[in-house]
């Protein structure tokens, strides 16, 4: 059992994957922290997916991480305003001790946040789903979606 642990990801939209993956590390952890990195132009709010992900998980801290960086791992640069971005959000006193992921990419962040990587399910046989396949075909996988995030799918996706 590891003290804390730390999931990151955009949920957009999160789905029974992210769930199983939460629980998962739940399992792992005495303290599990979910970071939902949001900014503009996103398929759904941030707000929202993080409000989604507290509810479904009232145990883990969830926290809305807003920003405005891109991706680029080769960028030594990039990835010190990342580590200060994710750091300067971390809510507990100590930790991570570990960064959980379905995505084995994830050990580079581990180790620049001094933490063990934990890969869950990277070829995600327990919940065969992403939020890729989700935003590209919305309806065919709706059954991969809580209820109040199936709701919100179609309301919002499915009748524009």
């Amino acid at each position: 059992m590891h003290a804390t642990g730390l999931i990151i990801g955009r949920f957009d939209p999160p789905h029974l994957g992210h769930s199983y993956m939460i629980e998962w590390a739940q399992d792992h952890c005495e303290q599990l922290v979910v970071f939902v990195n949001t900014k503009a132009g996103e398929a759904a709010p941030g707000h929202l997916r993080a409000q989604w992900l507290q509810d479904l998980h009232p145990n883990v801290t969830v926290v809305q991480v807003e920003h405005n960086l891109h991706n680029d791992w080769d960028d030594q640069e990039l990835w010190a305003k990342w580590i200060d971005l994710l750091r300067s959000k971390w809510p507990l006193a100590s930790g991570p001790n570990v960064v959980v992921s379905s995505d084995f990419y994830i050990s580079e962040l581990a180790t620049r946040l001094g933490a063990e990587a934990l890969v869950c399910d990277p070829e995600r046989v327990n919940v065969p789903i992403s939020a890729t396949l989700i935003r590209n075909d919305p309806a065919t996988h709706l059954e991969r979606l809580a209820p109040a995030v199936r709701d919100w799918v179609e309301r919002n996706w499915l009748t524009s």
